[in-house]
């Protein structure tokens, strides 16, 4: 007799334990660990559904009272056995239940119709054929003699003709098809279609010689894994010196030996060019998984690698868990990124659970960045990663010459546009000579600090070194708060630096950049890129593929403008508001903005062409800006890494937040305050909080958050699972809800 355990898929804590069930003999075949479960479930046996995690033939219980399973689901992607061990690994170090690191794990899960494709193949010899044609040409049967006639003329006598073409050309009907297969005369020929999201990508590569650098780093990597040696590397690489080739002949190399490869992009904005690059060196081994696709196509990517007809997945966060069986090699490029931590629980990042599982299957991890996170940098120096270096632009290019301009200065000379003096001069030259120009604006409109524009100084909290967050009454900013201490003042009605009335929020949006473009310049074409004019499947491939084939002049666009798109034609790039990034209220603030101006001046100069970079700030002596106009990462981790050690940040300490949610203020509150005093005396935890989190409310619920500082993960992990456990213990109402994450920003 076989027994399951199983994990029912409900998120509740008091759920998130096994559930044996006996697995009837007819459903042994299907009943395998992964797979999807009817079940009964409690008093009234309600049928729910749930994940095998583990068989065995022991009852755990009395086995009178062990229930039926009452059906596998068969359609659906099962999870692998070390997905399960992986999904576990995700639980205990992010937090959640069993349960939501098992969807994580399995992107895919929805029943989908299986796409069927049908052939109409002849059984005669074409010359019987023409005979049975005559046959029923003579008793007037048109529709059987028109059939018969497509199959004659077909191409490829014996491959028949495609059912669907039949029907649609040449009126053919089911059940007519159905009795001339009855007769002996034709056979219909079903096989499974996957669906293709890039069926109209066409294979042609084209030879690539390596430099000396991009060389070395190849017979590094290769060499080590050929040893048997897997490891993480840190790729790290200038913009455009060749990262990308360095992935392709790491990834040939692995699949020459049999084994399969992983590829992270930060978000759909890469697709196009990199699923290009990849398709025209490897072909139809190659497919994508990304958030726009149909559910179908989703799914059945997924199938082709779970049936091995591919090699190679190319996608974000969610592509880290193609069912691959001989996984090899898990390259994640623009590492940085913040798109690769999960914003829904359990909170873990793509970095850190790609290391995880390349362990479990002995494969190797390459990390690529022209400006490397933090945390990547930092195990390098540990030891932990190895690092590769690649300090020149493949093919000879140059790094773009940078400009910074002061926008305080700007204003003293009276130039109240957003593009100064410098800027528009240079891009008057651009349209004069027909080359492109990006205009990059650093944070998509949001008002998320108060400063001044005379001065340039950003109200900040005195305790954190993060800027304070506007909040408003009635449309108007009354108070200015810090998200991790509480820290709060009133809204200031004149700078607190230079008493300049000129202090406010601000606030940008490309619409509007994309508006006073096309009244500065009037005649050129100009394009925005964003969240908003990127809808639908296509959205970012089309303005990319317009601005590529040069059917404009100005790309106006927010940071998925910067990632990884090379154009030949771009030699100016114009960063609009190089500090808003610095302002946002986070400990990663400067470093996100290093990276971000880093790889926007980047796009510049990828062709033959010289390009240039104009960086517009209020900031220009901050060392983020300066280490980006400078292209000089070194210099800014240097500085970086020290205000980390001084206020013990990640990388050199540790963070776990704790989120408190509930519709009913008072409750949340009580409850942050509840579980703050349980962290309260923690030794070697510095506990910060509770206050409002940075979005205070959302659809209607509050958030408080908690934040408890160590050097030591494992201390982390322990309060992390004490909390849960009172959490557990204690019983939440429907009404209130926790959710953890660690090194969250």
């Amino acid at each position: 007799m076989l027994f399951a355990d199983i994990i029912i898929d409900i998120s509740v804590k008091s759920l998130d334990r096994p559930f044996q069930y006996r697995v009837p003999d007819p459903l042994q075949a299907d009943a395998v660990i992964g797979a999807l479960v009817d079940i009964p479930f409690g008093k009234g046996n309600r049928t729910v559904q749930g994940y095998i995690i583990g068989l065995s033939d022991q009852a755990k219980f009395d086995i009178r009272r062990t229930k039926d399973i009452i059906a596998v689901v068969k359609q659906g992607v099962v999870a692998q056995s070390h997905l399960l061990s992986l999904a576990y690994w995700i639980k205990t170090h992010y937090g959640g239940t069993m349960n939501d690191a098992i969807k994580a794990v399995m992107p895919v899960r929805r029943e989908i119709q299986i796409k069927e494709k049908k052939r109409v193949i002849p059984i005669p010899t074409r010359e019987d054929l023409r005979k049975i044609r005559e046959e029923l040409a003579g008793k007037h049967q048109t529709a059987r003699v028109r059939i018969i006639d497509a199959l004659l003329q077909a191409e490829d006598y014996a491959d028949g003709m495609d059912y669907d073409v039949l029907c649609k050309a040449h009126k053919a009907t089911l059940s007519v098809l159905r009795a001339m297969q009855d007769k002996g005369w034709i056979r219909i020929e079903v096989s499974r279609s996957y669906r293709n999201p890039y069926h109209t990508l066409h294979a042609a590569d084209k030879e690539v010689i390596l430099n000396e650098q991009q060389q070395k780093a190849v017979t590094q990597i290769c060499g080590n894994m050929d040893a048997g040696q897997q490891q993480v590397y840190l790729l790290h690489g200038v913009t455009g010196s060749g990262k990308t080739e360095v992935y392709m002949q790491c990834i040939e190399h692995v699949i020459r030996s049999g084994r399969q490869a992983i590829v992270l992009i930060p978000e759909i904005a890469l697709t196009f060019q990199t699923v290009q690059r990849f398709y025209a060196r490897f072909g139809d081994r190659v497919s994508v998984m990304h958030s726009r696709l149909s559910a179908g196509e989703r799914y059945d990517q997924f199938e082709r690698a779970q049936t091995g007809e591919i090699d190679i997945m190319i996608g974000p966060r969610s592509a880290l868990f193609t069912p691959f069986e001989r996984l090899g090699i898990i390259v994640m490029d623009e590492e940085h990124e913040s798109s690769y931590q999960s914003e829904n629980v359990p909170k873990y990042h793509a970095r850190e659970v790609a290391v995880q599982r390349a362990k479990m299957l002995g494969a190797s991890v390459l990390l690529g960045s022209a400006t490397p996170s933090l945390e990547a940098y930092y195990h390098t120096t540990t030891g932990e990663y190895t690092r590769i270096e690649l300090t020149e632009r493949a093919g000879g290019a140059s790094l773009p010459r940078v400009e910074i301009v002061d926008l305080r200065e700007e204003l003293a000379a009276k130039n109240f546009s957003i593009f100064s003096r410098s800027l528009t001069g240079k891009i008057q030259k651009r349209l004069e000579r027909g080359e492109q120009t990006i205009l990059f604006l650093n944070r998509r409109g949001f008002a998320g600090f108060v400063s001044c524009r005379k001065c340039g100084e950003v109200v900040g909290c005195p305790h954190c070194a993060v800027s304070l967050k506007p909040h408003s009454r009635a449309g108007k900013v009354t108070h200015l708060t810090c998200h991790y201490c509480g820290y709060t003042i009133p809204m200031p009605q004149t700078c607190p630096s230079c008493g300049s009335k000129y202090i406010g929020t601000f606030g940008l949006g490309t619409e509007q950049v994309e508006q006073m473009a096309a009244s500065r310049f009037p005649g050129a074409r100009v394009l925005r890129m964003d969240a908003d004019t990127t809808g639908g499947k296509e959205g970012h491939d089309r303005i990319l593929k317009q601005f590529a084939a040069g059917e404009a002049d100005i790309l106006v666009g927010t940071q998925m403008i910067v990632k990884g798109h090379d154009f030949a034609k771009v030699t100016l790039v114009g960063i609009l508001a190089a500090d808003l990034s610095l302002n946002v209220g986070d400990y990663r603030a400067a470093e996100r903005t290093y990276q971000l101006l880093a790889q926007a001046a980047g796009r510049a100069g990828r062709g033959d062409l010289a390009g240039e970079v104009v960086l517009q700030t209020y900031q220009p002596e901050h060392y983020s800006i300066t280490c980006a106009a400078d292209q000089n990462y070194v210099q800014f981790y240097k500085q970086e890494i020290l205000m980390r050690q001084m206020l013990q940040y990640p990388p050199v300490s540790h963070i776990l937040g704790v989120l408190v949610l509930s519709k009913d203020e008072a409750l949340a509150t009580s409850f942050a305050d509840e579980l703050a005093d349980m962290l309260r005396g923690t030794e070697g935890l510095v506990l910060l909080g509770p206050s409002e989190a940075p979005i205070a409310k959302l659809r209607d619920v509050y958030r408080y958050m908690i934040y408890g500082k160590s050097a030591e993960y494992e201390c982390l992990v322990r309060e992390k699972d004490r909390l849960e456990q009172y959490i557990r213990q204690r019983g939440l109402s429907e009404h209130l809800s926790v959710q953890f994450s660690f090194d969250h920003e």
